[in-house]
């Protein structure tokens, strides 16, 4: 199967320098069957939770288990939240939101040089799937592995800005601490040892990368999407969205709600393998981004993920008679194989690895 996965099935374009050519109408391959266009309706007033992240290692009780609770809760209804008083500096943040922007906006031949391939997704990209003739996402992208270190190479790192490199360095160490932090309070919520869900991810030997997106302006916003319905394939995703245009949206009882990022927070969520590890109490849910006409969106998203060959199942503590396993045991290599063959494709994914019983 890895066969099929060692080049892209047609030429690729980059939506980028589509966008800039000043087209008013986009080209077929970007117009998404009427079902899965976004539909401008009037926006219901609810939005995903916000859980500050003060107390969570507070040494007051009471505080400590309020906001293991609110995550708990946020997990099981939401399958995401907003973190905010997260412990990552707020300059870093923007510093590094805006060096990705500016690589963007480098000349095409730079960018070019780190085009990507699907053997890796490694590089700069503007599809994923390879599917000949699929319906593309409205995005560019650049995708780097940061864990584990044998996998991190900072030469397929963009060298300009000049500042770009460091940044990444400076803010994955910050984000896979955070990561880390929240994996502890989701084993706490689910009633695990504290260290269990991180051990199931392999310990300190486990994966992670960073999806930088590039959703340019386009001239027809009603038709397509910047990143088609998908959940998570991996553990825990730590989304820096752009902090001036809202884009992500996130499914709830069938509906789609535009999430409003909240000033200097990050957007957790919860991916398929802690799906599968929580025996489905915690949930990875669907979500998509839009794109508007007016402006381009830079959102940054960590993926925190377990080591790709270690097998994934149910933890045997959330297992019992009442509720037997809903997944049999996958690696997460196997699993992740599906996204970069098919692409994003809703929650498909999960529901074929639920256990045939």
């Amino acid at each position: 199967m890895m066969n099929c996965l060692q080049s892209w099935p047609e030429p690729v374009v980059r939506v980028q320098s589509l966008s800039e050519s000043g087209i008013r109408a986009i080209p077929e391959r970007y117009i998404k069957p009427p079902s899965d266009r976004p539909g401008f309706e009037k926006q219901e007033h609810v939005d995903i939770p916000v859980v500050d992240l003060k107390n969570l290692f507070s040494h007051d009780h009471t505080l400590h288990e309020e906001t293991l609770k609110l995550i708990s809760s946020a997990c099981k209804e939401w399958g995401f939240f907003q973190a905010v008083n997260h412990g990552i500096s707020h300059e870093l943040m923007k510093r590094t939101r805006e060096v990705w922007r500016e690589f963007f906006n480098l000349p095409l031949e730079v960018k070019q040089e780190y085009a990507n391939a699907p053997t890796t997704y490694e590089g700069y990209g503007s599809r994923l799937g390879v599917q000949k003739g699929a319906i593309l996402d409205w995005s560019d992208y650049f995708f780097l592995h940061y864990l584990p270190v044998y996998l991190r190479n900072p030469s397929k790192w963009p060298s300009l800005p000049s500042s770009c490199r460091d940044l990444i360095s400076e803010y994955g160490a910050e984000v896979e601490k955070l990561c880390g932090r929240l994996l502890k309070a989701m084993s706490i919520s689910l009633g695990l040892k504290e260290d269990y869900l991180q051990n199931a991810f392999g310990g300190e030997d486990i994966g992670a990368c960073l999806r930088v997106n590039f959703y340019p302006k386009c001239p027809q916003p009603d038709l397509t999407l910047g990143l088609s319905s998908h959940s998570d394939p991996g553990g825990l995703t730590l989304l820096l969205p752009d902090h001036d245009v809202a884009g992500l949206q996130v499914r709830k009882n069938g509906k789609w709600i535009t999430v409003k990022p909240v000033p200097n927070a990050f957007i957790v969520n919860v991916g398929d393998q802690i799906q599968v590890m929580s025996n489905a109490i915690y949930k990875s849910v669907e979500h998509r981004v839009i794109v508007n006409s007016a402006k381009d969106r830079v959102s940054l998203a960590f993926f925190y993920n377990p080591k790709s060959d270690l097998l994934i199942e149910p933890a045997k503590e959330l297992v019992s008679e009442d509720r037997p396993p809903l997944y049999s045991p996958m690696t997460f290599d196997e699993y992740r194989l599906y996204i970069r063959t098919y692409g994003p494709c809703g929650k498909t994914q999960v529901e074929f690895s639920e256990s045939n019983r």
